[in-house]
């Protein structure tokens, strides 16, 4: 069996032949409809739609062709004004795509769907029961109240009229509730009997309303007074022909891969969808089926999207634009809770069928769900779709749809679009979004393209402490470090000439490797990453990032700056902002540097525990940094550990900010973190100098950095932590203890320096002019400086772990600040 629907031969025709069923209308209502028998003791067939993408494989366009020139007739009907206040519904769960699809058509209809999935907390705004379905209860959920509440037109969709009764008695419910003067009522076709059609006038003169009716095609069927027992006779007689061919022990692997569905973006119209919900998933829609495309394989030359049960839409444009780029040939069809009879002969509509468990915890408790007319039909690859709330271990089960999929088809890949979590209903309950980031030059030397800060302006308060009292109350655990800031430390005219050679010696070398990470993150984390640095020493690493994107892609990444603070965690009211306006998981965290690794960890168990509390998943905690000496990640422009111009200075190369702030009586809980902007010291601002100065050498380094990248993303770059072990020797050898007084690699023994009070400097031996700047400071504070062997890193900072003041070091020497 290939198609479900052969040439020449009716699909419809088995079931008539048997049951004496007779289907008649307009020309071409066979070529939309067959027939199949299933187990209700209602009625004994079903019309099984070829058009409707539920039970029979169709291609995506078509399916969805035809909803939209309903829809479109629709607004020719209505005319403009009306059009622009018309509300469209749809039913559960098979017209749930075809609903969509004529709210499409009109254009700018906001869609609801009746849904037979409670949801907590979401206040029911109506319900209704369709008598002829074996799953007969409606709910109506929209997440704003007022979508139904409107006077403007309602468009009722449903995939076919058999007698009205499903349309009258939502229609009886809801205008009980929101009464309005016009319905139009939809369908693919009109099945209802002359007297069916005298009912619905009637209600109509009865409620004072105008109902209309659109439907590609209209007829009758016939059927004979024994048809129940017949059709019941039949079912008993073939009831296990049309199951799948036995797996016999032989399942396929499947896998999955990641669609990047926009962050709260509705995978349908179970709680409603609107025009700016449309807008924004035509715009994701090509980067989703391009990622589909990659993951199928090149051999797959038919692939069926199959989606589940109501979640028909989703799934319906993903195959649409799949089929557009692609040159398979793509069909599309949906899981369904209706069991019906499969029979294995061209004259009838369900050919096979696979039986699964439900696997999303349906409230009408477990049961059997079905795959018509997938098995056997020659199929290459198939990709189901399911959304978060179903991808459950029943749906990878051994008998799950999963397995039963594997087992019949090739190649099988799973896509879980996020189940929409809807805003609470009453603005008590909301989250105050925060206000959106600061931007230069109101805050920060920085243009305002370059990066948005997440942050709070705390320029006005006095935070600033110093530095050996911060020491003595860090230490003995009376203040934690991000409660206050040290004062801004001056560099002399000797170290500012020192960064500039430093700078003039090392642009060429950060720019190769700011051209490697940014390549590595395009290829292998988001094509268009939305770069998050951690303030304030990632933060010029981010900007140059997204000038070589600029430079060799002509892309424009969004790129902003939030707090992390060890012992407390990343700014979740930035985490919140973030998820609302970008999809997480193309979200990027950017840094300078990686010492020991202790950011690496606190920003994975951050993002754990953000993801435990707020609901919000897809964030990535894994850091992109310019160098990794630690080997504690796995995107990075180079494992040297060598001298950052941007780690010699202060505000003075980032922006003019500080480091950022989190103290109780500052920052309430739905508030960004703090940092200060120190416009005062504009006159000794190089942030924007060491930009240029470092992109000026991009064009001299491209080949090289692309060269460079591609060789390290072949090679295995799995973290081995060897700094992390080092810091924890060294803390023992040297009698600390404690290896957050351990500051490793040349960057964080400079931050050392400049902001707490050292103890004394390891240089590796042999240590050239990458720590010129480093000597030069331990010098002007006095510290020692001591070369040992054997180092892994260039230098490593240390802090005496009993400073008090007037300390002296284990060599006897006092602690100079």
């Amino acid at each position: 069996m290939r198609n479900a629907v052969n040439d020449g031969i009716w699909s419809g025709s088995w079931v008539a032949q048997r049951l004496g069923v007779e289907l008649v209308g307009d020309d071409g209502l066979r070529s939309l409809l067959g027939l199949a028998l299933r187990r209700n003791p209602k009625r004994a067939h079903l019309l099984v739609s070829n058009v409707l993408g539920k039970h029979v494989p169709q291609s995506p366009s078509v399916v969805y062709g035809h909803g939209v020139r309903l829809g479109r007739r629709v607004a020719g009907l209505l005319g403009g004004a009306e059009t622009a206040r018309a509300v469209v519904l749809g039913y559960a769960e098979t017209a749930t795509g075809l609903g969509h699809a004529v709210a499409d058509g009109l254009g700018t209809a906001p869609y609801l769907h009746s849904t037979r999935r409670p949801v907590a907390g979401v206040v029911r705004a109506g319900g209704f029961e369709e008598s002829h379905s074996h799953a007969t209860s409606h709910l109506l959920l929209p997440e704003d109240p007022a979508l139904l509440a409107g006077d403007g037109p309602l468009v009722l969709v449903d995939d076919e009229f058999s007698t009205g009764n499903t349309v009258l008695n939502t229609v009886r419910d809801l205008h009980a509730r929101y009464p309005r003067e016009r319905y139009v009522v939809v369908a693919l076709v009109d099945m209802r009997s002359a007297r069916d059609v005298d009912r619905m006038k009637r209600f109509a003169t009865e409620i004072g309303a105008r109902v209309d009716l659109v439907a590609a095609a209209s007829g009758t069927v016939r059927l004979p007074p024994d048809v129940l027992e017949k059709g019941r006779q039949l079912v008993a007689r073939h009831e296990d022909a049309g199951r799948g061919p036995a797996a016999a022990g032989r399942t396929n692997p499947y896998g999955r891969t990641d669609l990047h569905w926009p962050h709260r973006l509705p995978d349908g119209g179970r709680h409603g969808f609107t025009p700016a919900h449309r807008a924004r998933l035509e715009a994701a829609l090509p980067g989703m089926a391009a990622r589909l495309a990659g993951a199928l394989p090149a051999s797959a030359r038919r692939v069926l999207l199959l989606g589940f049960e109501e979640l028909m839409y989703a799934p319906l444009r993903l195959a649409c634009e799949l089929e557009r780029i692609t040159e398979a040939e793509v069909r599309f069809s949906t899981t369904t809770r209706s069991p019906v009879l499969a029979l294995d002969d061209p004259g009838y509509a369900i050919r096979t069928r696979l039986v699964f468990p439900a696997h999303d915890d349906p409230a009408d408790g477990p049961g059997e769900r079905y795959a018509y007319n997938v098995a056997g039909a020659g199929f290459d690859a198939v990709v189901a779709v399911v959304d978060s709330v179903a991808d459950t271990p029943a749906l990878h089960a051994p008998d799950g749809l999963a397995a039963q999929l594997a087992a019949h088809v090739p190649h099988v890949l799973l896509a879980v679009v996020p189940s929409y979590v809807p805003e609470p209903q009453h603005a008590s309950e909301r989250q105050a979004m925060p206000p959106e980031p600061l931007r230069g030059p109101a805050f920060s030397s920085y243009a305002p393209d370059d990066v948005g800060w997440l942050l709070q302006d705390l320029s006005d308060v006095t935070l600033e402490a110093p530095t050996e009292e911060r020491e003595e109350a860090i230490q003995s655990g009376g203040a934690h470090y991000a409660e206050s800031l040290p004062v801004e430390y001056q560099p002399s005219e000797q170290y500012q000439e020192l960064f500039q050679a430093a700078l003039d010696a090392s642009a060429a070398r950060i720019a190769q490797a700011v051209g490697v990470v940014t390549e590595t993150v395009l290829a292998e984390r988001s094509p268009r990453p939305v770069l998050v640095s951690l303030a304030r020493a990632g933060t010029p690493v981010g900007v140059l990032m997204r000038r070589w994107a600029q430079f060799r892609h002509g892309l424009d990444l969004p790129h902003y700056a939030v707090s992390i603070v060890r012992g407390r965690g990343i700014d979740a009211t930035a985490l919140r902002w973030l998820a609302a306006h970008h999809d997480p998981r193309d979200v990027v965290f950017v840094d300078g540097w990686t010492g020991k690794g202790a950011i690496t960890r606190e920003l994975a168990e951050a993002v754990e525990e953000f993801e435990r509390a707020e609901g919000i998943a897809g964030f990535d905690p894994e850091i992109a940094v310019l160098a990794d000496p630690g080997s504690c990640v796995r995107t990075y422009g180079t494992r040297e550990d060598f001298l950052i111009p941007s780690a010699c200075l202060n505000s003075t190369v980032s922006g003019l900010i500080s480091r950022t702030v989190l103290r109780a009586d500052l920052v309430g809980p739905d508030d960004f973190h703090g940092a200060k902007f120190y416009r005062e010291l504009a006159g000794s601002d190089v942030s924007v100098a060491f930009l240029d100065a470092v992109a000026a050498r991009f064009p001299e380094v491209a080949d090289a950095a692309g060269t460079a990248a591609k060789e390290l993303m072949a090679e295995d770059r799995t973290p081995t932590w060897a700094g992390w072990r080092a810091v924890e020797r060294i803390s023992e050898e040297y009698g600390i203890h404690d290896v957050n007084l351990v500051k490793p690699g040349v960057g964080e023994t400079t931050r050392v320096l400049l902001r707490r009070v050292p103890w004394k400097i390891l240089a590796r031996k042999g240590a050239g002019a990458d720590l010129d700047h480093v000597r030069l400071l331990a010098q002007q504070r006095g510290v020692p400086v001591e070369e040992v062997g054997g180092l892994p890193y260039t230098c490593v900072g240390l802090i005496h772990p009993q400073y008090t003041r007037g300390a002296t070091g284990a060599d006897g020497r006092a602690v100079n600040v």
